[in-house]
């Protein structure tokens, strides 16, 4: 049966250089990624071609911008240690990609999607690291469209974090053990 460990953090945290070095260590030196990220700008290539430089012939790259489970299926048949980078943009893929108006019927269709995400870990005889920026530390945003991401993405979060056997939130290239620090009530 496969684990879940959250690793969250705010941009350019060190959420990811963690994560990668414990999908190491968990996979013996080998890991699955497997990438959400979409290229449509400069920026985002930047962004992509810098967390590839990062990782060497010990990784296998899965791209799955969407129906992302399918891949983490793939993955767990063949490494111990599956890196999902990010969770945030796979949101944004979803977000970007719905035709609603409706927000019960946004969060409900969200909570499907990683339901499924979930599912497929659980199921994984691998150990499933999900990497999600943690957006909502900051003022409130002042369109409808980053109000939503924010909220959608903190849902996520604790959805994730409520499956996870460990949650990290790094800071300043720190990783903190929250599960460990959790009050129970």
């Amino acid at each position: 049966m496969g684990q879940i460990i959250l690793v969250t953090g705010g941009a350019r945290s060190g959420k990811s250089s963690f994560a990668e070095k414990l999908a190491l260590k968990i996979g013996n030196g080998r890991a699955a990624y497997i990438a959400t990220a979409q290229i449509f700008d400069d920026e985002m290539n930047f962004r992509v071609k810098l967390h590839q430089s990062r990782r060497g012939e010990n990784w296998t790259t899965f791209e799955a911008p969407f129906a992302a489970e399918e891949k983490i299926l793939a993955a767990g048949k063949n490494f111990g240690a599956i890196l999902f980078d990010c969770v945030t943009i796979y949101v944004s893929n979803f977000l970007c990609a719905a035709d609603l108006d409706d927000e019960a019927e946004l969060y409900k269709n969200l909570r499907g999607l990683i339901e499924k995400l979930i599912a497929a870990a659980k199921t994984s005889d691998a150990v499933t690291i999900f990497v999600s920026n943690e957006v909502g530390g900051g003022i409130v945003p002042e369109n409808k469209l980053a109000r939503r991401f924010r909220d959608l993405a903190g849902l996520v979060n604790q959805l994730l974090a409520a499956h996870a056997e460990k949650v990290f939130l790094t800071v300043a290239g720190i990783a903190l053990d929250l599960k460990k620090l959790e009050e129970k009530l």
